[in-house]
């Protein structure tokens, strides 16, 4: 039986992390590109943000007893499997396990802009991961 406190608390992290990226919005592309502080927070903070999406997938994954994950992409894919996960989200899943990979092993080549973007403008991806989550807990 998954340990629904270690979840909640992974969640609020996650939720409290994405509410941290809200102060970008009061920059634009140009300051952010010269402020190396501001993206190293910006790019940290999405890691760790996704970082704790795959300690919750690999959480009940493991308490679960479901299918053992190939790649942290796949992690997404054994939730979607057994209905955590939509099969509408899991496009989106896959791409912020790739979006991870290009910050942990291609940190010295990211691309500022991009990065920028996704703080700007998919956010709410971690919400939904949130909600669906907190609807699967919430059943079990």
């Amino acid at each position: 039986m998954v340990n629904k406190q270690i979840i909640f608390r992974l969640l609020n992290n996650i939720d409290s992390y994405i509410k941290d990226l809200k102060e970008i919005d009061k920059i634009n592309f140009d300051t952010y590109s010269t402020d190396i502080k501001t993206q190293r927070f910006v790019e940290r903070t999405l890691h760790i943000a996704i970082e704790a999406m795959f300690d919750i997938a690999h959480h009940i994954i493991s308490d679960e007893r479901l299918r053992e994950p190939d790649s942290y992409a796949d992690a997404f894919t054994v939730l979607e499997e057994n209905k955590i996960l939509t099969s509408d989200f899991l496009k989106t899943a896959k791409l912020i396990a790739q979006f991870r990979n290009k910050l942990v092993h291609y940190y010295e080549k990211i691309d500022s802009e991009m990065v920028f973007t996704i703080a700007k403008t998919k956010r709410r991806d971690f919400l939904k991961y949130i909600k669906m989550i907190n609807t699967w807990i919430n059943k079990a």
